[in-house]
């Protein structure tokens, strides 16, 4: 299968990126950094997620950051909603896209949801029936789709068949997360091969984790098996509070550095794309997790 001529990158940083870390981040930093991702191009960005800030602290404010945000036209902006409470608050703010997940695994599922997997997805039967009467699309992701930090191995047929009822319910696209990094090219394209008999490969995702450095990998395997959406993290912030081993999604930068030199189109300026991580890493006392930028540094 040729490579996509073009592919749109989903840009999770400041949900997925900064729910990671540990000291508070200020609404106005949080506002400043999607503000930098719109000016560099990026045209989805997750901004926030609608949950107990006793669950996840730096979520707080996101209703205030969506409130500030300069939104540029052809820009989606969303928020992840694991309920109908969080959807309501989405709903309240403005939201017009969010996202819910579920988990390829059991195990997994019970941790971070306190719930089965099939449980999970019947809580989402009534947010996504609102969501339908509010016009908000959804967006879904499956984690663990190559590994479990408390089961090991993760069956394809098992992701295909929680993508396919995510699908069913709603979801316009599925995106399948190797949570803790440890997915190889080889299973990857099994895995996209194995899901794309249950729903079209344009209705998939991928979302990497660069935890043994095989990310960008995946996402070429990705690519080869004719899937255009990627999930990344400016600067490779993040990770899941939840899943030992989530040391940080694939940098966005990095990401982007690879589709240029495929020539392969994104609309994203990666000048702009690196000092938006750069700022963002300084801010967080932290060194920037993206190999580019780092190169463009030492430069």
């Amino acid at each position: 299968m040729s490579l996509p001529k073009q592919v749109r990158l989903v840009e999770v940083g400041p949900r997925d990126g900064l729910q990671n870390e540990q000291q508070p981040i200020s609404v106005a930093d949080k506002v400043r950094l999607v503000d930098d991702l719109s000016a560099a191009g990026l045209s989805y960005i997750e901004v926030g997620s609608f949950v107990s800030p006793k669950w996840v602290p730096q979520m707080a404010g996101s209703a205030e950051v969506f409130a500030q945000i300069q939104q540029k036209p052809g820009v989606t902006y969303a928020a992840l909603t694991p309920n109908m409470k969080g959807l309501e608050a989405a709903i309240e703010a403005g939201v017009k896209e969010v996202a819910v997940f579920g988990a390829a695994s059991e195990a997994f599922s019970q941790k971070n949801i306190n719930c089965s997997i099939a449980e999970s997805l019947a809580r989402f039967a009534p947010l996504m029936e609102a969501a339908r009467e509010q016009d908000i699309r959804v967006r879904g992701y499956v984690s663990c789709v190559l590994g479990c930090p408390y089961e090991g191995e993760v069956a394809p047929a098992k992701v295909a068949e929680v993508a396919r009822e995510l699908y069913a319910m709603g979801c316009y696209e599925v995106s399948l997360g190797d949570t803790i990094g440890t997915g190889t090219p080889g299973k990857t394209r099994t895995l996209f091969d194995t899901v794309a008999r249950e729903l079209p490969r344009e209705r998939l995702a991928g979302h990497f984790h660069d935890t043994y450095g095989q990310a960008l990998a995946n996402i070429y395997a990705s690519l080869l098996e004719g899937i255009a959406v990627f999930d990344s993290s400016v600067a490779g912030l993040g990770g899941c509070p939840y899943a030992k081993g989530a040391s940080g999604n694939v940098a966005s930068e990095d990401v982007l550095y690879m589709f240029n030199g495929l020539d392969i189109a994104t609309g994203i300026d990666l000048d702009a794309l690196i000092a938006a991580g750069q700022r963002i890493s300084q801010l967080l006392g932290r060194a920037n997790g993206s190999r580019v930028a780092r190169a463009r540094q030492a430069g």
